[in-house]
Parts: C-alpha cells; sequence; structure tokens
C-alpha cells in the first residue's frame, strides 16, 4: 500500500525555498526555449558564480536545511508569447521581457544585488505608453482569470513544487473520500463540459462509461492537438503536467479504470519528454502504481506518441492508432463508453479537460461554478494569434465577450505593419478549421458553446485568429479547406469526395473562373458534407465556408461577379495601382517592376500599365509610402 504523506512533502519542499534571496523564474515553454531562454538560465548561473552568490537551479524538497541563495526555474508557458523570453523575479515581482543571454550580468549587478529595475527590460503598454513593471499591471495578464494555466508558472520537472501548490489532494480525497458514482456526480455539479470541441458534460461520460459492465477500462487523455494556430493543451503539458496526470486518476477511480493513457503528438517532443517525467517522478513517489494512499486503488499511466493525422483527434481515431492501426474513424454506435481501446469500455478526454479537474475535486463543484456561465462553468484557454497587437496563450472565464479579448486583453487589431489600428476589425475565426468566422457585429457576444453555435460557430480547441480589413475572406476558407481536404482520412465519401470539391470551387473563386451557380454549388455541396460524413471532422470541415458565405458574401460575389478581390490577396483578380495622393515619384517602383510596366517621372505620381502587370508585388515591396493599392 501506498499511503503518501502530501502534508510532509510540502511541509519539506517550503522550508527548502523559505529563506530564498530570490527566485527567478525563466519561461521554459516551446516558444521561449526557442529563443534561447535555456541559454539566458546558464548565463545567470555563471553570472551570479561570478559575484560569489550561491545559485541553485534544482529544489525538490530534500534539503536538510532552507537554501538561502537564488533560485532559478523554468517554468511551462507564461503565455505572453510575443514578448519572450520572459523572466520574473521575486519576492519582487519585476517581469522582464525580450530578455537575452546577454543581459544576464546587468540582471545580476541592478536587479539582484543593488535592487534595482531594469526600465528597457519591462514591459511598455503601446496603448498607455506606462513602463509595466510587474505581471498584474499588465493588461495581457491582469484582464485573465487563470485556474488551468495558473501552475504553469511552477518548476514542471518538480513534483514536490506541484504538492506544495495543492497538488494531488483532489485525486487523494476522490479516492479515500468518494464512492465513483459520488465522483461522477461531482462532475456533474461542476458541469465541467469537454474543452475538445463538442462540449459534451465530462459527468455524464464518465457516468456512462461507469455503468458499462467488465473489469477492464481505461482512460485517454486525448494531447493530439492539431488545428492550425492552437497551442494550448501543448502548453499545459509542457507546463502542468502533473494536472494533467491527477485528472486522468481522478477519471479512473470514477469509471473503475487500472490504466490510462497519453497520446501526444509526436511534434510535442517537449510535452513528451515533460510528461514522461511526470510520470516517472509520481511513480516514485507512490502516487502512480498500486494500492495508492491506503487504499486497493491501482492506476497507471503510459505515453504514446502519435504521428501527427488531424483526424487522430475524434475518438475513434485516437482508439484506432492506439491499437497500433491506422488512425481512421468508426461509426457510432457503440460509443467509446461501452466498446473503446482493445474492445473495453474506454473514457476520453482532451489535456484542458483533465487538468481543470483536480481545481473542481479540490476546491468544490460550487466554486468552480462561480465563474463563467450557467451552461458554460469556469475558463476556457484561447491562443490568441493573427492581427493583434498582443499574441499569446489567454485564459478567461466563459461568457467572457470578443471584444475584451481582442481589444483588452490582445490590444487592439493592428494593420499588415503591425501598427494598431481602432478601426480595423474584419472578423475572428474560432476554433480553427472546425470553427467559423465571427464579424464585428459579434464583438460584444458571450463567449460560450451555446452562444458561439447560435452564431454558426463553435469553441473548438480553442484557436482565436484575429484578421483585419486586409484579408481575404476567400483566401481565409481556402486555407483552411486545404487544411482539412489534406488531413481527410478518405474513409468515407462525402469527406474524401467533397473536401476536394469545396476546395476546387474555391480555387475557381479565387482564380476568376467561377460563375454565379459556382456559390450556390459550394454552399450546396458544404451541406451535403456536414451532413453526410461519418466522423467530426468531416461534419465541421464545412464550416469555414458555410460562415464566410453567411457573413461575407458580397466579398465572394465581388470575386465572382466583378473578378476582384477586395483585400489584393488573390493574384488572378488583383487590379494594381498606385494612389496619386501617396505616390513622391521617387521611382522606386518602376526600378523594382522585372517587366517595365510602371512609368511617370521624377517626383511625379506613377502609374502601372495593366496589360503588362505580372502581379508579382515587387512593386509594392519596394513602395515606402503605400501608394500601391490591389496587390
Amino acid at each position: 500500500m501506498n499511503n503518501i504523506n502530501l502534508e510532509k512533502i510540502t511541509g519539506k519542499y517550503n522550508k527548502s525555498v523559505s529563506k530564498l534571496a530570490h527566485r527567478i523564474i525563466i519561461c521554459g515553454g516551446t516558444g521561449c526555449i526557442a529563443n534561447g531562454s535555456m541559454e539566458l538560465r546558464d548565463a545567470l548561473v555563471k553570472e551570479i558564480e561570478r559575484a560569489g552568490l550561491p545559485v541553485e537551479i534544482e529544489l525538490n524538497g530534500e534539503l536538510e536545511h532552507p537554501f538561502e541563495g537564488t533560485y532559478i526555474s523554468k517554468s511551462g508557458c507564461q503565455g505572453f508569447c510575443q514578448m519572450g523570453p520572459l523572466v520574473r523575479i521575486e519576492p519582487e515581482g519585476i517581469f522582464y521581457c525580450h530578455v537575452k543571454a546577454a543581459d544576464a550580468a546587468e540582471i545580476v549587478n541592478v536587479t539582484l544585488i543593488n535592487g534595482e529595475i531594469i526600465e528597457r527590460l519591462v514591459y511598455v503598454d503601446p496603448a498607455s505608453g506606462e513602463h509595466c513593471r510587474h505581471e498584474n499591471e499588465i493588461p495581457f495578464y491582469a484582464r485573465q482569470s487563470r485556474v488551468v494555466l495558473k501552475n504553469c508558472t511552477i518548476e514542471p520537472d518538480c513534483i514536490e513544487e506541484y504538492i506544495a501548490c495543492g497538488g494531488y489532494v483532489g485525486v487523494r480525497r476522490a479516492v479515500t473520500e468518494y464512492t465513483p458514482e459520488q465522483v461522477c456526480q461531482t462532475m456533474i455539479d461542476a458541469g465541467l463540459r469537454g474543452r475538445g470541441g463538442g462540449g459534451f458534460p465530462t459527468g455524464l461520460k464518465w457516468k456512462f462509461t461507469l455503468a458499462s459492465p467488465g473489469p477492464k477500462k481505461y482512460v485517454i487523455c486525448n494531447g493530439d492537438e492539431g488545428d492550425p494556430g492552437a497551442f494550448m493543451d501543448r502548453s499545459v503539458m509542457e507546463g502542468n503536467p502533473h494536472a494533467v496526470l491527477e485528472g486522468m486518476m481522478v477519471a479512473g477511480r470514477a469509471i473503475g479504470a487500472d490504466e490510462g493513457v497519453v497520446y501526444v503528438r509526436a511534434e510535442y517532443p517537449l510535452a513528451v519528454k515533460r510528461m514522461r517525467r511526470a510520470i516517472e517522478s509520481a511513480e516514485q513517489h507512490g502516487l502512480l502504481g498500486e494500492g495508492l494512499f491506503g487504499t486497493d486503488f491501482n492506476f497507471r499511466i503510459r505515453v504514446m506518441e502519435g504521428a501527427g493525422a488531424f483526424v487522430c483527434g475524434e475518438e475513434t481515431a485516437l482508439i484506432a492508432s492506439v491499437e497500433g492501426k491506422r488512425g481512421m474513424p468508426m461509426p457510432k454506435p457503440p460509443f467509446p463508453a461501452q466498446h473503446g481501446l482493445y474492445g473495453k469500455p474506454t473514457v476520453i478526454n482532451n489535456v484542458e479537460t483533465l487538468a481543470s479537474v483536480p481545481f473542481i475535486m479540490r476546491e468544490g463543484a460550487a466554486k468552480y461554478r462561480s465563474v463563467g456561465t450557467e451552461k458554460s462553468p469556469g475558463t476556457k484557454t484561447f491562443a490568441l494569434t493573427g492581427h493583434v497587437a498582443n499574441t499569446g496563450l489567454i485564459e478567461v472565464p466563459f461568457g467572457t465577450t470578443l471584444r475584451e479579448i481582442v481589444y483588452n486583453i490582445g490590444g487592439g487589431v493592428t494593420d499588415n505593419t503591425g501598427k494598431v489600428t481602432g478601426e480595423d476589425f474584419k472578423a475572428v475565426q474560432i476554433g480553427g478549421p472546425s470553427g467559423g468566422c465571427l464579424t464585428p457585429e459579434m464583438l460584444d457576444l458571450p463567449l460560450d458553446f451555446d452562444s458561439l453555435k447560435s452564431v454558426g460557430a463553435m469553441v473548438g480547441s480553442g484557436g482565436l485568429v484575429v484578421m483585419n480589413k486586409q484579408t481575404c475572406m476567400v483566401s481565409v476558407a481556402r486555407f483552411f479547406m486545404r487544411f482539412t481536404q489534406n488531413e481527410s482520412c478518405g474513409k468515407c465519401v462525402p469527406c474524401r469526395e467533397g473536401t476536394k470539391q469545396m476546395l476546387a470551387l474555391l480555387d475557381d473563386i479565387a482564380h476568376g473562373k467561377a460563375t454565379a451557380e459556382t456559390l450556390d454549388l459550394l454552399e450546396e455541396t458544404a451541406k451535403a458534407v456536414q451532413l453526410g460524413s461519418l466522423c467530426g471532422l468531416g461534419k465541421t470541415a464545412p464550416n469555414p465556408v458555410l460562415s464566410t458565405l453567411r457573413y461575407f458574401r458580397k466579398e465572394y460575389e465581388e470575386h465572382v461577379l466583378n473578378k476582384r478581390c477586395p483585400a489584393g490577396e488573390c493574384l488572378a483578380l488583383a487590379r494594381p495601382e498606385i494612389d496619386p495622393a501617396k505616390c513622391k515619384g521617387c521611382t522606386a517602383c518602376a526600378r523594382k517592376c522585372p517587366v517595365g510596366a510602371i512609368s511617370g517621372k521624377v517626383r511625379e505620381p506613377h502609374v502601372i500599365d495593366g496589360t503588362k502587370c505580372i502581379k508579382c508585388g515587387a512593386c509594392k515591396a519596394a513602395c515606402r509610402f503605400d501608394a500601391i493599392k490591389g496587390i
């Protein structure tokens, strides 16, 4: 029997860090590592040692006496990706961004030793010009409500710190104080819904699996995050892996399973590494294995790397992949709750769903319901990207408006030069290839499962791509359709052939070959694919097409009827011209044109000969005055 004492581990860890002079937390997410955050850590260690001060990069609660030097730890993704590498210095709460290894000596001498702030490394709010020295002063962070991402600032490889933050208390309660039925009911009371896209009630899914007969059952964590621009699950696995394991253990208790599988795409090597390390640490501490918490509850977890097929995000295709088969969906019913992995009852939840479970078991269903909406309680993580000032990973309560996310957390919409503008918002693509477009009229729409469904969109995995008025919506639909067509497994005809035909129709529109009948055929095909496809990939593949047709039909008609792309992105329909009010007659465009299509005198407005122009864009790239339009 493993009757681990969580309070003892917490006490030892807290003692080891109780007298730290400083703690430096360096972002160790994939983005910041790629920008040199680990080289920064090594440089800081060298500079602190050069200053003759004690420094440590591992504190696991095993020290006999408190460490009184500087503890440098890494974290998971801290969210503000475009500002990385990010550095936090405690206890002062100083927040530095865009930090390089070359800044290490200055940080040690100015901040650690002299206690002063390096102004050039703090975040400057572009809207107010204020220097934000602490995280809570930065609008990007101050307006969020972090639950799942809260512990992404701790050392992901230190199980003792996770325990000291309340980790594994929830699963201990589930195992020692609750029956499986009570665990399921707690999730139902909390209103937790699946964060992978469908939004099915988690407690009901667990309850159905519990009711399925059989001595062998499985829990699968779906980490096969494949939406373009989405990286929420990856960041949670990298930054808070123990929360995912704890959520799987609670699910195991709820359904009567003794084995779990974390299915992660191989493109996430850091997530795979940290999940495996977390499993190893949990086993060493008696939190995974036999007789957990002094009971008869047994549970083990293994990690499996997927080959990166988008369709494997679908439950039955994922199961086939785990079994060593080609990842292709199966008709439902039977559902995995009755016939899943190796034919046994199986519950499948995505990473964010499982990482939400420990909070519910520890703090209670009522507290979880205290944020969000009645039918969509809790918080949701989003990957905010595109034409927005502040890109990165955010977490907000369900019911938060699109306006709050884009203009307050995101800092506003940018033009193609990166400058924030006040009137440049065109749309947001939410939910990736399975989602839809939200328009300016929906800026005050509360983002939750039901309100998004009412406008033809969906939460999906949580991708939010902001688009400005220079974006061509036909090109957006083509991008997502090309993605889903490539990722179709080909098993069912509506998806295999329908996505191919929709892409061909969109190509005709973009290349100026479409007629008025093309739009009707495109819409009819999209609806047929939506109705007839076997799995969720095919059923939702037409969403970007249908939503853009619904809200931007005039832009489609401009392409088809007038053979013109208003945004100038579709080169076959481009009508390049030079704005005489902006042209300075510098001749830069004429000198770069490879076919001599531009003429004009020095210091006088130039013109483009449309019969010669090959629409290569060289003139637009050369112009310093933004005078080239239509290409």
